[in-house]
């Protein structure tokens, strides 16, 4: 038993030794790919992106014009922020509201896929875009936070 557990312990503390940095980078990568690509999409044929708003999308309370240009926005913004790890959370937070707004709206049985996007996006808003990114440079210059 102690020969099969002592490499293990070792595969394990090799992963554990990994900077949470690391897989934070990937998650804001993975996501922010994901949501890059669908923007492309929309100004590539920015008629049928209009005609996708205004027969299937459907989002409430926005005419489909206003609809199409904030997500397409999203899609084009948030992603680079994500990527430079630059106002990290605010850019995570519009696209997690973006995903709502898809889950609860237009697609709620493609709930599989929005989880896959939402637990990245959640991450990021709970603990920050790890240590590659400027949010962390800019947060190391200032100092840190002070408690009440």
């Amino acid at each position: 038993m102690n020969q099969i557990s002592a490499p293990l312990n070792g595969v394990i503390r090799g992963l554990e030794a990994v900077p949470v940095a690391v897989p934070a980078f990937v998650l804001r990568l993975g996501v922010a790919l994901a949501f890059w690509r669908s923007g492309n999409v929309k100004i590539a044929s920015w008629e049928s992106t209009l005609q996708l708003f205004a027969n299937e999308y459907r989002a409430p309370l926005l005419p489909p014009e206003l609809a199409a240009t904030i997500a397409t926005a999203v899609e084009l913004s948030a992603p680079i922020l994500l990527l430079l790890g630059l106002a990290t959370r605010l850019g995570a937070a519009a696209m997690l509201g973006m995903t709502l707004v898809i889950q609860i709206f237009v697609y709620p049985e493609n709930y599989p896929d929005h989880l896959l996007w939402a637990g990245p996006l959640l991450y990021l808003i709970l603990r920050g875009p790890g240590a590659l990114s400027i949010d962390h440079l800019i947060r190391r210059a200032l100092g840190p936070p002070t408690r009440p």
